[in-house]
């Protein structure tokens, strides 16, 4: 072969060459797992399996609220293939539990205080058995009656030892004296989303030789439920390990501590492995809920639309425990004006008892109920004023420097204006009249029941924040250890990967710091140091920062013997693409060469500036960080039959720096579908605290086809000095700022208050047709 053809056969082998993938910050690199996902091969908890396996099965009242007089676990004992019942009476340590306090039973014992709460558990050898056996527990129940009102709630009885106060918050910044030209006032009910994952919750249990247990289940705050395990076992928490499983969807807390803690306890009875799959009535019963909100609202504004005072009363409906109810209101609470210019707030926050289903953290937690009100407030003050919303909105927006009413002053950006703007000026999308009509999506579908003559179009805004890991002084801190060897690194660090993508931007910091294109994050357990809780966005900052803090170690301990060797500073040194260069060329090898064998490995950690508690008037720095968000909605509503359907969702979002822009579309797509739901179909009903329809008929989410045309039009990357990298929150801010848009639309649509989520059909009938 002659060197032409031999030269032609290596270029054209290089034109048929696979392009290399992408690394490092700023890259859609893929998710490690995304092949798994897609071909129904990644492991989740309900998948697994063990040698001599045994079922479970967990009783639950049938009641909101009632005196157990008598619990006969006889007659389930009895029967052929049963290994064990366990109730109260079986739990050797700790007899309550609880994320944000510890006041909720593991097994009701003397009364129960919401539909669905557990009173007994079995171990089968087939889930049929179990599901029997537990049908024959036999409890006698005095029937109470329930209090679910939350109004009524600070009259009745107590519902619970602790009383049925859980907190309140009295906000108290500037002139209560203080008023408006103009007064607008509302009142404002937002209903109960349910998280509803994906994949409802499934969990195993593995007693170990030292009798301890090994808990495999979905968690998200891994370290928290062994604390919590191993307290209710009466056992070290060194004898309790939780591993981490594939996470099948988590908008909120997984696995509920009610499915994992009986696991356990049937474990250590039987000395067998014990799994337990909950059906999505189980699912819907078992686990927390976003708090539904009563909100009352007085805006004051001057005559050019300024606002000079905002009173407000906010009551959130907390179930029968406390859960995370306080850090839910203290957000709600201190975001109850919005992202606005508020010289005087006065604000009364209440988080309180009932035999409601309970109620927890689910993604945008407070931030999201009082969105919806305050924009709904300042829509009536535009029309009151005779000025265009998004003109209203921007004579009031925040910005860097501007004080929230806790005191707090605002030391991120804050490019509010500038969001505002951008959705305001995108255009708008084609009329119906534009468009032929066989290709008109009318509300309701394609075989939509109205007729085109009965659609109103209506154009409306929403802005929303959202703070940024933990608050009033919770300890934000994540530890992460990175190897390094033979050019392969590992990343070791506790946080759960629950779709927002951590193990993917793990992966890329430590290809930008060490120029390794191999990456691995290992798999999540209790016997690596903690990392805190998969919410608020927090492992970006968190354990990013720790991953980040880890690499740089290993690139110091790597860069360090050359530099010496050459008699330079490490930081004239340069890694990228996989080699070490210096600044003036004299230095150029790879990182595989200057590894040459060894091991590598450094452990870090990162932990945020301190916050600190709301004081007894509601003001304190309570905050690490801020995420900002404006949306433009566009609907159509058939005024005649009250159905809508969100045309467009043009969206602006403070991001401070995009690390993956692949996954970051991913993030906001998927919070506004969500924002989606809660503006138009989720509401989990209950009549007198009963959950009526707990399953996926009765509980409508949004499809596929009910996915808005999603237009991102700007994302400000302004980095927050403070946060590693300069990222920001992406997932909650869209959630929360999507329905209140979609609101405002439906009112501009039909003319009609709309004062409640979701958006009832009646509610979207035109006055005036």
């Amino acid at each position: 072969m002659s060197n032409e053809a031999a030269g032609a056969t290596t270029a054209a082998e290089a034109a048929h060459a696979p392009e290399p993938i992408p690394h490092g910050l700023g890259v859609s690199l893929p998710a490690a797992e995304a092949r798994a996902k897609t071909e129904g091969t990644f492991p989740y908890a309900a998948d697994l399996w063990a040698e001599g396996l045994l079922w479970a099965a967990v009783l639950r009242s049938p009641h909101p609220h009632a005196r157990i007089v008598s619990i006969d676990t006889s007659h389930a004992r009895e029967m052929p293939g049963v290994r064990a019942v366990v109730t109260h009476e079986d739990v050797p340590g700790s007899p309550v539990l609880g994320r944000g306090k510890a006041d909720r039973p593991v097994f009701a014992s003397e009364v129960v205080r919401h539909h669905g709460e557990p009173i007994a558990a079995v171990a089968a050898d087939h889930p049929d058995t179990a599901r029997m056996a537990a049908a024959a527990v036999i409890v006698e129940y005095e029937v109470l009656d329930p209090v679910t009102d939350p109004e009524q709630s600070f009259e009745a009885e107590p519902l619970h030892p602790d009383g049925n106060l859980i907190r309140h918050i009295p906000l108290r910044h500037g002139d209560p004296d203080a008023v408006g030209e103009i007064v607008v006032e509302g009142q404002y009910r937002i209903g109960r989303q349910d998280p509803a994952p994906i994949g409802a919750e499934a969990g195993l249990a593995v007693p170990r030789p030292d009798g301890g247990v090994e808990l495999y289940v979905a968690s998200t705050d891994p370290h928290t439920d062994r604390d919590t395990a191993a307290a209710c076992y009466g056992l070290e928490p060194e004898r309790v390990k939780v591993v981490v499983t594939g996470v099948p969807g988590a908008t909120a807390d997984r696995e509920d501590q009610g499915f994992q803690l009986p696991l356990g306890l049937l474990a250590l009875k039987t000395g067998c492995p014990v799994k337990l799959t909950a059906t999505r009535e189980e699912s819907f019963l078992g686990h927390t809920h976003r708090h539904p909100t009563l909100l009352r609202y007085r805006h004051h504004a001057d005559a050019d639309g300024k606002l000079v005072k905002v009173e407000a009363q906010i009551l959130l409906d907390a179930g029968a425990y406390a859960d995370t109810s306080s850090e839910a209101l203290a957000a709600a609470v201190s975001f109850a004006c919005g992202p606005y210019v508020v010289p005087n707030a006065f604000i009364e926050g209440w988080a309180v008892r009932t035999n409601n289903p309970p109620s927890g953290h689910v993604r945008g937690e407070g931030a999201m109920q009082v969105c919806a009100a305050y924009e709904a407030q300042m829509d009536k003050l535009a029309k009151k004023l005779g000025v265009d919303p998004a003109e209203l909105r921007l004579r009031n927006a925040m910005a860097t420097g501007d004080v929230l009413p806790t005191g707090q002053p605002v030391t991120c950006p804050a490019p509010v204006a500038e969001l505002l703007q951008a959705v305001r000026d995108f255009p708008l999308p084609a009329l119906p009249k534009d468009t032929p009509e066989d290709e008109w999506l009318l509300p309701g579908g394609p075989e939509g029941a109205g007729e085109p003559g009965a659609v109103r179009r209506g154009v409306g805004y929403g802005l929303g924040m959202v703070h940024m890991l933990g608050a009033e002084g919770a300890d934000e801190v994540s530890t992460a250890t990175v190897r390094v060897q033979d050019g392969v690194a590992t990343v070791l660090c506790a946080a759960v990967e629950t779709g927002q993508g951590f193990t993917t931007l793990a992966r890329q910091i430590v290809q930008e710091t060490l120029g390794v294109d191999e990456v691995h994050v290992a798999p999540v357990d209790t016997d690596q140091p903690p990392a805190g809780p998969s919410c608020h966005s927090r492992h970006t900052w968190v354990s990013g920062g720790a991953v980040e803090r880890a690499a740089k170690m290993v690139r110091t301990q790597l860069l360090q013997p050359l530099a010496h060797k050459f008699g330079m500073s490490t930081e004239l040194l340069q890694i990228t693409d996989g080699k070490i260069t210096s600044y003036d060329g004299v230095l150029s090898t790879t990182v595989t060469e200057a590894m040459d064998g060894k091991e590598l490995w450094a452990t870090a950690q990162c932990r945020p500036h301190p916050t600190e508690p709301l004081n007894e008037t509601g003001q304190g720095d309570a905050f690490v960080g801020l995420a900002f968000c404006a949306i433009r909605a566009v609907v159509d509503v058939d005024i005649e039959l009250g159905s809508v359907r969100v045309v467009e969702l043009a969206l602006a979002q403070d991001v401070g720096r995009v690390l993956n822009p692949a996954q970051l579309t991913a993030r906001i797509e998927a919070g506004v579908t969500q924002g989606v739901g809660i503006a138009l179909t989720e509401n989990l009903r209950s009549a007198r605290g009963l959950i009526r329809h707990p399953d996926l008929t009765g509980y409508a989410l949004p499809t596929a086809l009910d996915a808005p045309d999603l237009r991102i039009v700007k994302l400000v990357e302004e980095r927050d000095v403070v946060a590693p990298f300069g990222a920001k929150a992406v997932s909650a801010v869209p959630v929360v700022t999507s329905p209140a848009a979609i609101a405002s639309a439906v009112r501009a649509a039909t003319g009609r208050p709309v004062n409640r989520l979701p958006i009832r059909p009646q509610a979207a009938v035109a006055t005036t047709q």
